[in-house]
């Protein structure tokens, strides 16, 4: 299988195999009007499998859903066929109208406007709480 390599753009790598399609919804690349390439199931001596999403133009990428998603994903900033950049991903801190909070009682339900703030209450389970009612909400394994 041929994939093109990219001229300018960005390239999500050590995505966990499984995990591209919800990044590709998540990130909304289906509205971009460019070439975006998936490519699941690769092998990987670090991984045993992963994945790969290339996306063929300059694009600011939403690190904290990347982190939220996957935080072991490493960001390559490509320009002029040259890796310019690299950034590896982390578990966000915070995150900000990228969960919705699935209390009912919460004000962020009830009230229209509010943005939904939640923040990391235990790394190693991944538990993010609302800042609003405290529900907690584990992340997507």
């Amino acid at each position: 299988m041929n994939i093109d390599s990219i001229y300018n753009g960005i390239v999500l790598d050590h995505i966990t195999a499984g995990k591209s399609m919800q990044i590709y919804h998540d990130l909304e690349l289906d509205k971009l009007d460019c070439s975006v390439a998936i490519i699941k199931n690769v092998k990987s001596n670090k991984l045993g499998r992963k994945d790969i999403i290339k996306i063929d133009q300059e694009y600011s990428v939403n690190l904290d859903v990347l982190g939220y998603i996957d935080p072991d994903i490493t960001v390559s900033i490509i320009r002029d066929g040259e890796t310019i950049e690299k950034k590896k991903v982390e578990l966000p801190e915070r995150l900000v109208n990228i969960l919705i909070c699935k209390n009912p009682r919460c004000i962020t339900t009830t009230e229209q406007g509010i943005d939904h703030v939640f923040k990391l209450a235990n790394r190693e389970k991944r538990t993010y709480r609302c800042i609003y009612c405290e529900e907690d909400q584990q992340t997507v394994s």
